[in-house]
């Protein structure tokens, strides 16, 4: 089984903003290969899903962002998921605006809620889907930017990085985080 975590936060408040491109992969991979509907379970929002035969758990914690960990940590030990078959996707806004970038590990790279579930997981060895939000303008707030909506202009784009992405998580779950990382590193909508 693979568990897939999209990152946001909860809330009409925060629909369509910067910070949930996360959400709205999971909710793209629901449609496309969702079983159930969604319910509550590990302080978020599950749908079961299957993608080429693999049973899929997509998780969305409604913890907000900060503290996605304690969600995830719930479902990985309530399933037992090693490391390797769990994807975090979110946000970055050291991308360009539509860019993905899949790692199999590492840091958090400054992104709050993947710090938070290194953190509570215990490590690094974490494979990630990163999508890049763009830079905010010069002077301008980093958590307003991030909890911001996209500009008209920047729709179309994240639109396309949103699907593009969920083909990208079909490809992890079916071939593997090096498959995946040669296929979509670098591309952008």
């Amino acid at each position: 089984m693979k568990l897939v975590v999209g990152l946001g936060n909860p809330g009409r408040k925060y629909e369509e903003t910067r910070h949930n491109v996360g959400f709205r992969v999971a909710a793209e991979l629901a449609r496309k290969f969702g079983n159930t509907p969604p319910k509550a379970a590990f302080h978020g929002e599950v749908v079961e899903a299957s993608i080429g035969g693999e049973k899929v758990l997509l998780l969305c914690p409604h913890t907000l962002m900060n503290l996605s960990g304690q969600s995830v940590l719930a479902a990985r030990d309530f399933y037992k998921v090693e490391h390797k078959d769990l994807l975090v996707v979110g946000d970055d806004l050291n991308l360009p605006l539509g860019k993905l970038r899949f790692r199999a590990s590492g840091s958090s790279g400054g992104q709050k809620g993947l710090k938070d579930i290194l953190h509570r997981l215990g490590g690094e060895d974490v494979p990630r889907l990163r999508i890049g939000i763009g830079s905010p303008p010069s002077g301008r707030d980093v958590a307003g930017y991030v909890l911001g909506r996209f500009a008209k202009n920047e729709i179309d784009e994240i639109e396309i990085a949103i699907k593009e992405a969920a083909d990208a998580v079909t490809v992890w779950v079916r071939e593997g985080v090096a498959v995946a990382m040669n296929k979509y590193n670098g591309s952008a909508a």
